[in-house]
């Protein structure tokens, strides 16, 4: 499976049914092994019929089939260092809004970032923060419009 390259972003190649059907099978056994022990090794089976046997936390386990549970949905998935940092287009794209807005909030200092040099930087763990304030104020702005609705009578 080759990955592909759109709009200068590597994109995963696309599942088959097997290979879906594959991640959850694996995803399975291994929170299977996890409910039942403190499993910490995983043992592989390579082509030249050798089966090296390689240990892991538990944690890293729980991870690994949270990652297969979500490929076998065929969910989209990013793995980011929380210290990454991302720069103004590529914040906007992860919270699907426009660059322009970004800046306005950075600018309004509600979103914080650092300079380098001319260029504005945006750590990834001060991102999903952002995110879920911007979330649940966009929540609480619903459920304001709602019962302001039912209030002059407009249930739908």
């Amino acid at each position: 499976m080759a990955t592909t390259e759109r709009d200068g972003q590597l994109l995963p190649p696309k599942l088959s049914e097997a290979e879906a059907e594959m991640a959850r099978v694996a995803q399975r056994c291994i929170m299977a092994a996890l409910d039942h022990s403190r499993a910490a090794t995983i043992t592989l089976e390579s082509d030249d019929g050798s089966q090296p046997v390689v240990q892991l936390p538990p944690q890293a386990l729980r991870f690994i089939a949270q990652l297969l549970g979500a490929m076998s949905e065929r969910k989209p998935i990013v793995l980011m260092p929380t210290k990454q940092e991302l720069s103004t287009v590529e914040a906007a794209n992860f919270l699907n809004v426009s660059r322009p807005f970004v800046i306005k909030e950075i600018e309004a200092g509600r979103l914080p970032h650092r300079m380098v040099g001319t260029h504005r930087r945006v750590t990834f763990d001060d991102l999903q923060t952002y995110a879920v304030n911007m979330r649940a104020q966009q929540k609480s702005a619903l459920e304001r419009m709602s019962d302001n609705a039912r209030e002059l009578g407009l249930d739908y």
